[in-house]
């Protein structure tokens, strides 16, 4: 069961009626009729003229009632619109059932509790399809007060999980306030005719992300974001100028009317991009970013090492008692995802990185502590930012490295699982696939007069010590020859 609150509010519910009534955009209303209100359904339907039309003139009456005698106490935009919908699998849900989800929706939002119907909103509920009612909704109490909407979302969302308990429907996850905000129908419609391939919220959040994993600290961060063409604007404390106390970014050529930048906070692209949450990253007592020459050398070996140092330590939390402990972990997953992303330029790696996000975050926006296998990652993330120019490296190290980010995006997939977080879960899995997908990209096929590459499970068990250095006494190996055109069908090696 999925709820669905309609932003930003209407002005006059008179349209929004004669929309529920009506045929549709595509003829898909039918039988339009009202299920639950704060009177009984049977008072509140409106009745059919001579000319087989309904006449509305007494519902809206009502419904406006409240709202009028308020005067200028009364919202600017009183009209409150909430879909409920099953899923398509779900069994058809009768007239009286849908009534009770309604009813408990009003009741959990505080619009109107049970017991207190006299007092609270005047509301209905419409029905015009199997799968889905409309809540319509006005913001003005009887008793002459404003409703208050404090987390009405989330209230829903409770709402819907209770109605999956009560009639055996599908299971969704509960609003544990991990996901991005999603753009918005505007900035989807604008984006589309702009011909952009996402909205701009979408792409700050990854470039943000992307900078964030890649930089040692607060000045590099910004640095980083400026330097990839983003418009940063920072904000400081009013007391005390030289204190940073967050920042908004912009894409350039995404105006408003006026031709100003439309600025998005960190906040308002993840829970976790906040300034705050971003220093928690950053300043780590004992933390190093001068990397040693072994570590320059066989970047992708070292990297892929502290990724399977990481897998097995969220197994080994999982198999004790503790899987909370491994929250930090999880979380840096993402760094070294987006860095690797960024590395090897790749767009699948890139949607792997935008599937894990969800799975990365804490619920209700909690930052964990600290441990050493999250900050292993996020070094490692740092180290393949850069360094990221051996990309050009012909030989199977990207492949390990994303052979074994898979293998840790699954363990995350089992620990989120395990603390009955689905929508989690199902992020890190998603990733997982994508990265299982993109290996074969960089498993280039062995060249004639060499030995068979190994295959993805050897690679995967195989140690990674760093690469032995050449022995004077051994001869130089032939210059290798310039390589032939790809035949037709090849399988090209980078994406």
């Amino acid at each position: 069961m999925i709820g669905k609150i309609s932003a930003p509010r209407g002005e006059h519910v008179e349209p929004l009626i004669y929309y529920l009534y009506g045929p549709g955009r595509r003829e898909e209303h039918t039988d339009p009729h009202i299920v639950a209100g704060w009177r009984h359904p049977a008072e509140l339907e409106p009745p059919l003229r001579e000319d087989g039309r309904r006449d509305f003139r007494r519902l809206f009456g009502l419904l406006n009632q409240p709202h009028a005698a308020m005067g200028t106490w009364g919202f600017a935009r009183p009209v409150w619109h909430c879909s409920m919908r099953a899923a398509p699998e779900d069994k058809t849900l009768s007239d009286d059932e849908w009534a009770q989800i309604a009813c408990d929706v009003m009741h959990r939002t505080g619009l109107a509790p049970f017991g207190v119907e006299d007092d609270a909103v005047r509301w209905v509920a419409i029905r015009h399809g199997d799968d889905h009612i409309h809540l319509v909704a006005m913001l003005a109490r009887q008793d002459g007060r404003r409703p208050r909407l404090s987390n009405e979302r989330y209230r829903v969302r409770d709402a819907s999980l209770a109605a999956e308990q009560r009639y055996g429907l599908r299971s969704t996850a509960p609003g544990d306030r991990t996901a991005a905000r999603c753009p918005s129908r505007a900035e989807s419609e604008k984006a589309a005719r702009r011909g952009l391939e996402e909205a701009p919220r979408v792409a700050l959040r990854r470039q943000v992300s992307t900078a964030a994993a890649a930089a040692g600290s607060e000045q590099d961060f910004f640095a980083r974001l400026r330097q990839s063409g983003v418009l940063v604007r920072t904000r400081h404390s009013t007391r005390d100028p030289a204190q940073l106390t967050g920042y908004a970014v912009a894409l350039p050529g995404d105006t408003t009317k006026a031709g100003d930048p439309v600025w998005y906070g960190g906040g308002k692209l993840a829970a976790d991009l906040t300034l705050p949450k971003l220093r928690r990253r950053w300043h780590q007592p004992g933390s190093d970013d001068r990397f040693t020459a072994a570590e320059r050398s066989a970047a992708w070996d070292h990297v892929a090492q502290v990724v399977d140092h990481a897998s097995a330590h969220i197994r080994s939390l999982l198999a004790g008692d503790d899987p909370g402990a491994a929250a930090d972990a999880a979380w840096a997953t993402a760094d070294t995802l987006h860095a690797a992303a960024a590395a090897l330029g790749s767009r699948i790696l890139r949607q792997a990185a935008d599937a894990y996000d969800r799975a990365a975050r804490a619920p209700y926006g909690r930052t964990p502590a600290p441990t050493p296998a999250g900050d292993g990652l996020r070094r490692a993330a740092r180290l393949l930012a850069a360094y990221g120019y051996i990309t050009s490296d012909p030989s199977f190290r990207p492949l390990v490295l994303i052979i074994r980010l898979a293998v840790l995006a699954e363990a995350v997939a089992d620990l989120r699982q395990s603390q009955q977080h689905a929508a989690q879960a199902v992020g890190a899995l998603r990733a997982a696939q994508q990265l299982h997908a993109a290996r074969g990209i960089y498993a280039a096929p062995a060249a004639a007069g060499q030995r068979p590459a190994r295959s993805a499970a050897t690679l995967a068990g195989a140690g990674f010590p760093a690469p032995p250095a050449p022995d004077p006494a051994t001869p130089a190996p032939p210059r290798p020859r310039p390589s032939a055109p790809p035949r037709p069908g090849q399988q090209p090696r980078r994406q």
